[in-house]
């Protein structure tokens, strides 16, 4: 299968990274800016997360930091609306994220699944696409006990040393999810390999994203 450059050497691309929670870009997303800032491409990233009180709040911005080491520019912003009710939140969601749309015009936006199992990242895509209505928005998932996997229809295939970077990452940063049955090395290397076999990657490793709409120039 031909694949479609999204990030070229040497060229800019202006990423939006929205996450819920501490470790979810990092999850769906985190192999694909690595590898996007290994092909020499100048990202230009602004990282928000949405829930990120506290101890967790710390997690995120220490995590952010080294997926975005090298970057153009890098942008990290940790937000406290309430985990778990983002729904009951909305209001003052949509109004952070009209002041988010003043401000960052993207080339492409990482956000959560539409139809991910959990309520916070549901209202996360939601808002996502009712707020940025012209831009490439490509929907990233987040494995979790309910099995909710879907069947993606985009690939970045990750070198293995970019996976390993990935998990090493976020097992280094997220201790307080390290008790939780689903969070370890294991779980993130077989979704990675899945995608992998999917696609054929070099490497057997992918992240796998879903695109609701594209537009060939």
């Amino acid at each position: 299968m031909k694949g479609l450059t999204l990030a070229e050497p040497g060229k800019r691309l202006t990423v939006l990274c929205l996450g819920a929670h501490s470790d979810d870009i990092e999850i769906g997303a985190g192999g694909t800016l690595l590898t996007w800032r290994a092909a020499g491409c100048l990202l230009d990233v602004t990282w928000c997360v949405l829930s990120a009180a506290g101890a967790r709040g710390a997690e995120a911005r220490a995590s952010a930091a080294e997926f975005l080491e090298g970057v153009e520019r890098a942008e990290v912003e940790t937000h406290a609306f309430r985990d778990g009710f983002f729904p009951a939140e909305s209001s003052d969601i949509k109004a952070w994220f009209e002041d988010l749309k003043a401000r960052c015009q993207p080339d492409v936006i990482l956000t959560h699944r539409g139809d991910d199992a959990h309520q916070d990242h549901r209202e996360v895509s939601r808002l996502t696409w009712n707020t940025f209505r012209n831009h490439l928005i490509l929907e990233y998932e987040v494995p979790k006990w309910d099995g909710d996997l879907g069947r993606p229809n985009v690939y970045v295939p990750l070198d293995s040393s970019v996976m390993a970077r990935k998990a090493d990452l976020l097992m280094r940063h997220f201790g307080s999810q390290r008790s939780k049955h689903w969070f370890d090395e294991e779980t993130f290397r077989s979704l990675a390999r899945l995608r992998g076999l999917e696609c054929r990657a070099p490497e057997r490793y992918a992240e796998a994203f879903f695109a609701r709409k594209v537009a060939l120039a």
